[in-house]
């Protein structure tokens, strides 16, 4: 039963990790917004998780390869690869090389952390559905 459980919320953890990992990508970006040269960085969030969900169709679980019949096999539980980082393109080029834009970067802070929030929400209540559910009457 626990196992159907933590299948059954995976896809919400593997979000949530890409969330936060999100979050701290716009806040460096933010937090360089003055540093000459600095490229501001981003990642395609949809395809992040889809990537982070369809890894050998196991939801998450890296599949282990032998070179030898005497390996044991298995899978491991992945650690999070980091998704492929892009570098945003700016609206308006500055003299000293950064390509920051604060407008940008606070509207996709601002919507990730909207998003993150919703998710949580969302878990949240699954998780008291499924305690109401667990509960006899």
């Amino acid at each position: 039963m626990l196992d159907k459980l933590a299948s059954a919320l995976d896809f919400d953890r593997q979000a949530l990790g890409l969330r936060f990992e999100r979050q701290k990508v716009l806040a460096g970006n933010i937090a360089n917004a003055d540093t000459p040269n600095f490229k501001a960085r981003d990642f395609d969030f949809s395809r992040a998780l889809a990537q982070a969900t369809a890894r050998d169709g196991s939801q998450g679980q890296l599949a282990m390869t032998t070179s030898s019949t005497g390996h044991l096999q298995g899978s491991g539980e992945s650690v999070g690869t980091a998704p492929q980082m892009l570098y945003r393109v700016p609206d308006q080029p500055s003299l000293d090389g950064n390509t920051v834009s604060m407008d940008v970067e606070r509207a996709a802070f601002a919507d990730n952390t909207v998003r993150y929030e919703t998710s949580l929400t969302l878990i949240n209540t699954r998780l008291r559905n499924l305690k109401a559910a667990m509960q006899p009457e």
